[in-house]
């Protein structure tokens, strides 16, 4: 099997929390570079993936210009994603970045050109396409228990009351969480036909947006996407209304919260629920009887969306997060802002 050689543009907390603890966890995936601004960051985590034979540097051209680097990641803080993904892919390498991509749907659109210009894979590291809750939302929508969608609700709370963030586009809830639940929506349902818009600055006036409530309007019904941190009774995850019945999940995905511990993928109950946490489905069925019942969770895997590049990159599979897909999401999120 042929392994894809990656290198990391960045070298915090989000590199050794959500892509380097998965990673390891394939076989067919090796860290062949690391580009940091100094060799002083981090000093721990570098010392061992050197030994693992990974190579550390502060020079980016030492990435761009090795051969055998398949995939380069960006993983730095968001103002950064698109000049460091425009001047890679003109290198010729192929690019997976966290999120958001860009901030504006001009420079997303100029980075798809650049890609399939020059034949190159480009993507969003949407790593929330796989959390447990959203994957079972997914598998609750395709049993047809709920029949005709109307009304699907998912939320993001945190309580932060004394963390308000720094005026920047990239600093509020707005970008930094929104851009996971739209994405969501979107690969649901696809570009919506219209949007209305709720996002304000609650914590403090003057700084960066910490609360939304955003609804994409669909012909038939309506998917909104929130968040608060100011939440200290935090909102279900998900709720989903359809015409025979409801769906409501109360917890968000534990990878998340197993990371923070130091539970690392690959460990035994690794990002699972436990029953208490599953969903529960109300419905009518074709007799007309009530019937309530508890729906297990998918189990969620950060990891598959290394998988999809592999695949893409290297079976010529199709992107996991399509240009169409990552354009609506970005035009969503900049349209809120303006």
């Amino acid at each position: 099997m042929k392994k894809l050689n990656i290198a990391y543009v960045g070298f915090g907390k989000s590199t050794n929390r959500y892509h380097i603890p998965f990673v390891k966890t394939r076989e067919n995936i090796a860290i062949k570079r690391v580009f940091v601004p100094s060799l002083d960051e981090r000093a721990e985590e570098r010392v061992a993936l050197e030994a693992a034979g990974t190579e550390f540097t502060t020079d980016l051209s030492v990435i761009k210009n090795d051969p055998e680097i398949d995939l380069v990641v960006i993983v730095t803080p968001a103002p950064f994603h698109y000049a460091y993904a425009k001047e890679l892919l003109e290198a010729g390498k192929n690019v997976l970045t966290d999120k958001p991509a860009t901030s504006t749907l001009a420079e997303a659109e100029e980075l798809v050109a650049l890609a399939n210009d020059n034949g190159l894979f480009y993507m969003p590291f949407q790593n929330r396409r796989f959390d447990s809750d959203f994957l079972t939302v997914k598998k609750v929508l395709e049993t047809g228990y709920l029949g005709e969608l109307t009304d699907i609700v998912v939320n993001m709370d945190h309580f932060r009351p004394d963390d308000a963030a720094t005026v920047g586009v990239y600093d509020g809830a707005w970008y930094g969480h929104g851009v996971h639940l739209v994405d969501q929506m979107i690969s649901l349902f696809g570009k919506p036909q219209s949007v209305a818009y709720d996002i304000r600055s609650v914590r403090k006036a003057g700084a960066a947006d910490d609360y939304f409530n955003v609804s994409l309007r669909y012909e038939k019904f309506s998917a909104t996407v929130a968040a608060s941190e100011t939440a200290a009774l935090p909102h279900p995850k998900w709720s989903v209304y359809g015409t025979r019945g409801t769906f409501v999940k109360q917890e968000v995905d534990q990878q998340e919260n197993d990371l923070k511990v130091g539970i690392m993928p690959g460990a035994d109950g690794f990002g699972r629920d436990t029953a208490a946490d599953f969903g529960e489905l109300t419905y009518y069925n074709s007799n007309g009887d009530r019937i309530v019942k508890h729906i297990a969770s998918e189990v969620g895997d950060y990891a598959r969306v290394y998988d999809a590049a592999y695949a893409a990159i290297i079976d010529g599979a199709e992107k996991l997060v399509t240009d169409a897909q990552l354009l609506a999401v970005i035009e969503t999120l900049e349209n809120g802002v303006k």
